[in-house]
């Protein structure tokens, strides 16, 4: 079967490989002011970092796996079933972690000392509010992965219009190209 890759898909692996990229190098690369390695390492072992960042990888990857497989097909519910739930629980993970507390102070009290021991040294665009900030390495890891959402309920809310656009344009020109009798 041929596979008919849309734009959305590939620019879906796009955004799961800057992810994927995101989580390798987050907590163990030198990204300048993007990130804080030294202070990665005075609350986490080396190994605690290498794990985490292993379940992060790993996760992703099993993502872009079921995409790739997928990629230019239709896919099977449970997978999309899949490809919706897994990165919306990541991301209700980052709101909570991140944004509720950011905006309404929600738990921002116990992690205000972390945050800022942790991400305090890196950029940031946005204004403090309840004492933490998103920095900018993750505030643009979580708009990627929220664009990645969206670009998946779009590929499965589309597919059935493409594939019977598609369909009905080549019945189309294979009446053309019967031979009138």
């Amino acid at each position: 079967m041929k596979r008919d890759i849309r734009l959305s898909e590939k620019f879906l692996i796009s955004g799961y490989a800057f992810i994927l990229l995101f989580m390798l190098v987050q907590d163990l690369v030198p990204l300048g002011t993007l990130n804080d390695i030294k202070a990665i390492a005075s609350v986490q072992s080396f190994n605690e970092t290498i794990i985490v960042t292993m379940i992060g990888v790993v996760q992703i990857v099993v993502l872009m796996g079921g995409v790739l497989f997928f990629i230019g097909k239709r896919y099977p519910v449970l997978i999309k079933a899949w490809l919706i739930i897994h990165p919306s629980c990541i991301l209700l993970g980052a709101i909570k972690s991140w944004w509720i507390p950011y905006f309404f102070g929600i738990g921002a009290e116990e992690k205000i000392e972390r945050y800022n021991l942790i991400f305090g040294n890196t950029h940031a665009f946005l204004p403090v509010m309840n004492g933490i900030v998103p920095n900018t390495l993750h505030t643009i890891f979580h708009l990627i992965l929220l664009s990645c959402i969206i670009l998946t309920f779009y590929i499965f809310l589309t597919d059935k219009m493409t594939k019977k656009f598609s369909f009905q344009s080549s019945s189309s020109l294979d009446e053309d190209q019967k031979p009138n009798s």
